[in-house]
């Protein structure tokens, strides 16, 4: 089960991002070749963040889809089994442009104000984190 090892990869930059605010959301695209069984991931989130900040925050996966672009016929095809090829003509001269991303894209931190909250994104690869929007919380 590779998911718990992306799970606690995930962990690890949100806490670095978060540094110590509590966390209430996360979002995180992760590409149709990296074989994340969404459940799975979730399930291994929930486990990791016990007694953390982290806890009881929501874990949003976005899908990627897999592109490939052929090199005969120059058509896009999302792909949905494989081996990879061209949707169009069938050519298996592809080049995959789509669906190997693991991102985590933004955090939700619950600031001082009660009823607050910050959309952090944590940037490339999860480094050097930059406001992205402030609002306030709705119930739900």
């Amino acid at each position: 089960m590779h998911e718990l090892s992306i799970a606690s990869a995930i962990v690890e930059i949100v806490e670095r991002n978060a540094a110590g605010r509590k966390v209430t959301g996360v979002d995180v695209k992760v590409g149709h070749l990296r074989q994340v069984v969404p459940d799975a991931l979730e399930f291994a989130f929930e486990l990791i963040t016990k007694d953390t900040a982290i806890e009881g925050a929501v874990l949003r996966i976005e899908a990627v889809p897999a592109i490939a672009q052929c090199h005969g016929c120059g058509a896009e095809t999302q792909l949905e089994q494989f081996p990879a090829h061209c949707g169009k003509c069938g050519a298996l001269d592809v080049t995959l442009s789509g669906g190997d991303e693991l991102l985590v894209d933004s955090l939700e931190i619950e600031t001082e104000n009660v009823g607050r909250f910050a959309c952090i994104a944590a940037g490339p690869r999860g480094h050097r984190p930059m406001a992205k929007a402030t609002g306030t919380a709705t119930g739900g």
